[in-house]
């Protein structure tokens, strides 16, 4: 099993090593909608609670040498002080028994129903730092990577700006301030980590796009667009001063001069940066309509975005990466072309020396869409297939031809991914 220690990471950048994994979608909303009544839990949804032996076998089928698992906070702690551990000590065990080192995912998206209002409860940093000491002290010397929260960006937009989600806010002001209570619950939690256990491995992981404009009147709104994805990254670092592009917005939606200032004094470090990237929906074109308005397409996109977003985070953090999550969904055959282009993508980018250390196919089986929770048809008819195994309507997993591909790429370890050019070791390992 992969060692993932802090102070063996940089044994893992300066070998040039490459962890080809793999995950399990884990988006908990507990919180019912308000139109529908329902909540979106994955696990329940795709049948994991139920199947989740045989789905860390099909990991381990695999052969990857570590996962991305997400532990339900909102059913291991239902209640203030009420702790039933059994969704993380299961499955986690299970994982590393079968050889197979866990990067736990702590949030993903969603909180337990009584931390109200989600994100803007004044304890909620306190509330996720507990839960993270936690967690990392009952698995102390066996796992060592964790990402804080999983996709700091995308969690203030459908919180705080689309109102999909608890606390509901329908604003840019209640996106800075969702974004503000989330990063402050990320140094939190990494605080918390490190006083139980120095040797663990913080792998941020955060939503990419790329905007581009097609009318050259919006090239500066696609410039500030870009810079909203970088926002978490660029608070939790330190990055925020009073020449960052987004300073002047930040304090025009709420946020103060010394709120900045507490991120400036509680930066921290971004050993591992992990991107989520998807050919469907991480290209974004910004378009004038004939009534003036801006419009924004997805445009499919081709290998070549992996190059183009991994390269502009390492010119931007010059950290090593890994790719977090990507596939592409629709036939077998059109998710066989994007991952052999995307593994080619992967080559180039190593040659040319930039440290990707892994890739992650997600997810392991098909995901149901987030508009679930918004409608009315059964949860099949929301079943997206991403997957390198299918689900059918009653929730089996059915083996495709991807398993076979993605098999021989593990097996060929750091061979698969092609040899990291000597220029990596410019890359600074931050503990």
């Amino acid at each position: 099993m992969v060692d993932l220690r802090q102070s063996h990471f940089g044994k893992l950048v300066a070998s040039g090593g490459f962890l080809w994994c793999t995950g399990i979608e884990d988006t908990f909303i507990t919180a019912p909608s308000p139109k529908t009544g329902r909540t979106l839990d994955e696990y329940e949804l795709t049948g994991h609670y139920e199947h989740w032996r045989e789905d860390i076998d099909l990991m381990a089928e695999l052969g990857v040498p570590a996962a991305r698992y997400g532990i339900p906070w909102h059913r291991i702690c239902p209640q203030p002080g009420v702790w039933d551990w059994q969704w993380a000590d299961r499955p986690l065990e299970r994982m590393l028994d079968r050889g197979i080192a866990p990067i736990v995912d702590l949030v993903h998206y969603g909180l337990p129903a009584w931390i109200e209002p989600a994100y803007l409860h004044p304890d909620y940093p306190n509330h996720v730092a507990e839960f993270a000491a936690r967690v990392a002290a009952r698995f102390k010397g066996r796992i060592f990577a964790y990402t804080p929260l999983n996709e700091p960006r995308i969690t203030a937009w459908y919180c705080g700006r689309l109102g999909w989600w608890p606390p509901f806010r329908r604003s840019w002001r209640g996106f800075v301030a969702v974004m503000l209570g989330v990063c402050r619950g990320i140094i939190a939690t990494l605080a918390a980590l490190r006083s139980v256990d120095p040797e663990i491995l913080p792998v941020h992981v955060d939503a990419t796009d790329h905007y581009h404009a097609e009318d050259p009147s919006l090239v500066l709104e696609a410039e500030h667009r870009q810079a909203i994805v970088f926002l978490a990254l660029d608070l939790i670092s330190g990055r925020i001063t009073d020449d960052h592009p987004l300073f002047g917005w930040l304090l025009s939606h709420g946020t103060t001069e010394g709120e900045l200032a507490w991120f400036r004094d509680h930066a921290v470090p971004l050993p591992w940066l992990g991107l989520n990237l998807y050919p469907m929906f991480t290209r974004k074109v910004l378009q004038r309509t004939a009534s003036g308005h801006t419009r924004i397409s997805m445009i499919y996109s081709t290998e070549q975005l992996v190059e183009d977003v991994t390269r502009l985070y390492w010119e931007r953090y010059h950290a090593p990466l890994l790719i977090s999550e990507t596939a592409s969904s629709g036939s077998i055959r059109k998710r066989r072309l994007w991952l052999d282009g995307s593994a080619r993508a992967v080559q180039r980018l190593r040659a040319e020396g930039v440290p990707l250390l892994g890739y992650t196919w997600w997810p392991l089986f098909a995901l149901v869409t987030w508009g679930y929770r918004q409608g009315d048809l059964p949860p099949q008819s929301y079943f997206r297939q991403m997957g390198l195994w299918d689900l059918d309507p009653h929730q089996q997993r059915a083996r495709t031809s991807l398993v076979d591909r993605y098999q021989e790429l593990v097996r060929g370890g750091t061979g698969s991914a092609g040899p990291l050019s000597a220029a990596a070791s410019r890359a600074p390992v931050r503990s």
